[in-house]
């Protein structure tokens, strides 16, 4: 059993894209503007970005909580993950903008191509289309209900998660706050969204309230798990330091400054006074990330794979053994080597 591959057979972003702004889709065109404007304003950004390649590990996250939700694989509807990814790369969108980043999905970001005020309407019309999606997934009225409001819950969370994202600056904070800072900030972000990746596959296959929580904790649980991944990923691997090296220079809130303020004011004190520098533009910010690969890495990768049992281990305790966690924890170990 594999519960966390994805169908050949279910409809790609940019066929949902299509179905969308044809008539009779949830965001059907004004056929009175010409189509070459809105192959300019909407359709034309939307589809550059939707249809990069991208890992669709919301996806399998979706198909996984519907499993154990109860649903039968071949009946999820065929577009549920279809509002995940959405989401996701509306944020991603988003997040360029605001990050000022040059480049996402082996491309240039959407607002380096189509500018900036157009980037964020698109990134912003995803979110609402998303939303739209969920009244044509064909659920019943107390299902697609229950969907609509962890969705829009979800939202909430993710822009409290982003709020802090940008605004803190990790030399600026007291040493016994940043494990909690980061710790929230995942969680908001990451984790709420895998959360709702997860709980949305339960909700859709008519779970019970305790299965659907289960469900829902352990998605947020791998969420937190896999952005500490991510963090340290971007850090130890060189095909992908570049992400590193902007986290550095923007003094974001990643889990290795985490681990290290963990481990006390003197390990601390230097590398924060690097990252100032970094920020400042005076510092060398590969000498801080090979500085804090050397700090943290072996904590870091203890901490990843306590944090992924952790998250199967909970689930396990909740809803028992079985294939489908089996193949769950299978997966994410194969996830874990990938990083190096």
């Amino acid at each position: 059993m594999k519960p966390l591959a994805t169908p050949s057979s279910l409809p790609t972003l940019l066929d949902a894209l299509d179905a969308a702004l044809a008539p009779g889709g949830v965001s059907a065109l004004d056929p009175a503007v010409p189509p070459a404007l809105w192959q300019r304003a909407l359709a034309g950004p939307a589809a550059e970005f939707l249809g990069r390649p991208g890992k669709e590990l919301r996806t399998t996250i979706v198909r996984t909580g519907w499993m154990l939700g109860g649903g039968a694989a071949a009946a999820m509807p065929e577009r549920l993950p279809l509002l995940i990814e959405l989401l996701h790369a509306g944020s991603l969108i988003i997040d360029d903008v605001e990050d000022d980043s040059d480049e996402r999905r082996g491309a240039p970001t959407l607002h380096r191509l189509v500018g900036v005020p157009l980037a964020i309407n698109t990134g912003s019309w995803m979110y609402f289309w998303a939303l739209a999606q969920v009244a044509e997934l064909g659920l019943p009225p107390a299902v697609e209900l229950a969907a609509q409001r962890a969705t829009l819950a979800t939202l909430v969370r993710c822009h409290q998660g982003q709020a802090l994202d940008l605004a803190t600056r990790i030399g600026e904070l007291e040493l016994h706050d940043v494990p909690a800072v980061v710790a929230a900030t995942t969680r908001l972000k990451t984790g709420a969204l895998c959360r709702l990746a997860a709980e949305l596959g339960a909700i859709a296959a008519g779970a019970a309230p305790a299965r659907r929580a289960a469900v829902a904790d352990f998605g947020e649980a791998m969420g937190v798990a896999l952005q500490m991944l991510d963090d340290l990923g971007s850090l130890t691997s060189r095909s992908r330091r570049d992400k590193g090296h902007e986290d550095l220079r923007n003094g974001r809130p990643t889990w290795p400054w985490a681990w290290l303020a963990e481990a006390g004011p003197f390990a601390w004190a230097r590398l924060a006074a690097m990252e100032r520098a970094v920020a400042a533009g005076d510092g060398d910010v590969e000498a801080l990330a090979d500085a804090l690969v050397e700090a943290v890495g072996d904590t870091g990768r203890r901490q990843v794979r306590a944090a992924l049992d952790e998250a199967i281990a909970g689930l396990t305790r909740a809803v028992g053994a079985g294939p489908v966690i089996d193949a769950i924890a299978a997966e994410l170990r194969r996830m874990e080597a990938s990083y190096g």
